[in-house]
């Protein structure tokens, strides 16, 4: 069973950064693409960016486009998030995921595509 932690959320003003880590145990790190997702109060969950299994291809949602950069580094096991620029339209709850086996880059956008969860970490972004 794979789990994941995510760290690095906080309360923040706008315009500062924040990076945004999590670590997986339990599978091989490397044979998975990995996202990242949000949801804030009263809304969906919202998918922000993903990664392939060596890092060579990412994608972002476009309202985290340029300001976000997902990254990984398979022998720690660890998927990141930088932040920058953040907006109070970041304000939500983040979560780190493991995509199905199999599943390509054209999935990635939609929380289906991926099987295991972390519990998330919280960001808040003050105006």
């Amino acid at each position: 069973q794979v789990q994941l932690v995510e760290s690095g959320g906080g309360l923040v003003q706008a315009g500062v950064s924040l990076r945004l880590s999590c670590v997986a145990s339990g599978g091989t790190f490397s044979s998975n693409a990995m996202g990242w997702f949000r949801q804030a109060p009263g809304k969906e969950r919202e998918f922000v960016a993903a990664i392939s299994r060596f890092g060579g291809t990412t994608e972002y949602a476009d309202s985290v486009q340029g300001r976000f950069t997902i990254s990984r580094d398979n022998a720690k096991n660890t998927v990141y998030l930088q932040m920058n620029s953040l907006k109070p339209d970041d304000t939500a709850a983040y979560y780190c995921a493991v995509a199905r086996d199999g599943i390509t880059s054209r999935g990635w956008r939609s929380d289906k595509a991926y099987r295991y969860w972390g519990h998330g970490t919280q960001v808040t972004v003050s105006s």
